[in-house]
């Protein structure tokens, strides 16, 4: 199983983007929020506050790896909050490739089918702190 051989909270005494892991896991948890929604809100909450909290909505489809298991949820509302923040074409680009790298590397795919899989469901919300911390660590360095 990967998931007890390369996961492992990322703290690196970030105070932002140990917030943003801690709020999108306890969204997630909440039951109110999917992956990538949670992650979508904990980026909008403390990187755009301005952007309506409707704007979460643009992700609602990409939970469960956008209902076909495909890419994790919580990568693909990560990109779109990296986007949202950013609003650069070439520089979300870049961390969006960075990202990709990342959760790759810490976690051997992006397939929700696969992770899933090889996990408990309850893998989720870990996963999903997790990428929000990574996107806030990320963007604070942008």
């Amino acid at each position: 199983m990967f998931w007890s051989k390369k996961a492992t909270p990322d703290n690196n005494g970030n105070g932002l983007a140990e917030e943003c892991r801690a709020e999108a896991e306890e969204l997630y948890r909440s039951g109110k929020y999917h992956c990538a929604e949670a992650v979508m809100e904990s980026i909008r909450r403390k990187f755009a506050p301005e952007m309506p909290s409707a704007v979460v909505g643009t992700v609602s489809g990409f939970g469960g790896g956008s209902a076909s298991g495909c890419i994790c949820g919580a990568v693909s509302g990560g990109t779109v909050a990296i986007g949202m923040v950013l609003q650069d074409k070439k520089k979300t680009t870049s961390l969006t490739k960075d990202l990709h790298v990342w959760f790759k590397q810490k976690y051997g795919v992006t397939c929700c089918k696969i992770i899933r899989a090889e996990n408990p469901k309850s893998v989720c919300h870990v996963l999903t702190g997790e990428v929000a911390g990574k996107i806030a660590e990320m963007l604070q360095k942008n």
